[in-house]
């Protein structure tokens, strides 16, 4: 009878410790379960043919706002847990699905995407649940680099007039003047002939040199300053979309590029002189930038320097009834950083957001 209790009491240990004992995680190579899954979960299949993806991996970029959707079929209605997947091919990223409950039948899987990838090429993720796996590919891509030099892609405006566009440094510039009548959201910019009118205004305008509209094709039209700042015309935009007036130290980062001010207008102006008066000190254009002498018009309204003197705005006041803009000067190899007053008619350049 003794023999008979210790053999029975040996058979309830070993079932507890059988009861006991747990199994590992064998979902497969590259996941790994945050918390587990519970073993109920079950679906028939993924439809990894249909697999939807939101926004854009970069390399040496965090990915924001990427995720994956990916439909199941045959859901039994079962909860299941936090589960992470990390990736191979392109390494350094993670699929994550929160918790939440299948449906009875079809339903949808959303994991958020998180992590940087190092290198550019193919981030492969094994996605396992219920006993089912898909295997889902996205593409990471390289940010593609603007050169440094060289003309860029044409551009046209609200109206439809087109401008040549050139690479300077890190920026990519307008290559001609404005000529532009509307803002980017077609609402007109009147056009000031009348110099008391012209002298009194503080909302935007612009003029043809001297009221003459052969000089638009090759200088453009005069704005004044109250056209270029979105504080003063309604937040609305003179340069096409996706390009802007610039600021002042934007102005500063083309000038440090081409050594500073006092060789930089050189390298900004047209060479010759068939548009610049004589002598055009130290033109070479080496920039591409193309600066013309398409004058100024005065607070007055009465016109000047053609030939002799360009004058462009940017969009940073410098004082009250001032503002910060650069010119160029057929006697000059230097590019000026002054002050002119809003109601001054100017050249625009623009710049690339």
């Amino acid at each position: 009878m003794k023999k008979l209790f210790i053999a029975f009491a040996l058979t309830i240990a070993l079932v507890s410790c059988k009861k006991e004992t747990s199994t590992p995680n064998t979902s497969g190579n590259n996941t790994t379960d945050t918390t587990k899954t519970s073993n109920d979960v079950s679906i028939t299949g993924f439809d990894c043919a249909g697999v939807k993806v939101t926004g854009t991996l970069t390399k040496d970029k965090a990915a924001n706002n990427v995720t994956v959707t990916l439909t199941y079929t045959g859901g039994n209605g079962k909860t299941y847990l936090t589960k992470s997947h990390t990736s191979t091919g392109v390494t350094g990223l993670s699929a994550t699905l929160l918790a939440g409950n299948l449906a009875n039948g079809e339903g949808t899987l959303v994991y958020t995407i998180s992590g940087t990838p190092t290198t550019a090429g193919t981030a492969n993720f094994s996605i396992i649940l219920g006993g089912k796996t898909c295997s889902i590919n996205l593409k990471v891509e390289v940010v593609s680099q603007n050169p440094t030099s060289g003309y860029g892609p044409n551009i046209t405006d609200t109206e439809g007039n087109t401008y040549k566009t050139v690479y300077i440094g890190t920026q990519q510039w307008m290559a001609e003047n404005l000529k532009v009548s509307k803002y980017s959201d077609g609402t007109t910019i009147p056009n000031i002939t009348d110099n008391n009118q012209w002298e009194n205004l503080t909302t935007g305008a612009w003029a043809y040199y001297k009221n003459d509209a052969a000089n638009n094709a090759k200088y453009g039209k005069l704005y004044n300053w109250y056209t270029v700042s979105p504080t003063t015309n309604g937040n609305n935009n003179v340069c096409p979309t996706g390009w802007h007036v610039p600021t002042d130290a934007e102005w500063t980062v083309l000038t440090d590029y081409l050594d500073g001010l006092t060789v930089a207008g050189g390298k900004m102006k047209e060479v010759g002189t068939t548009s610049w008066d004589s002598p055009n000190t130290d033109a070479t254009n080496t920039s591409s930038f193309t600066g013309l002498p398409g004058g100024h018009r005065y607070y007055d309204g009465s016109y000047g320097g053609i030939g002799y003197y360009g004058l462009w705005w940017s969009s940073t006041e410098s004082a009250t009834n001032g503002t910060w803009t650069r010119s160029l000067s057929s006697k000059y190899g230097n590019t000026y950083r002054g002050g002119s007053g809003k109601s001054y008619g100017a050249s625009v350049r623009c710049l690339k957001d």
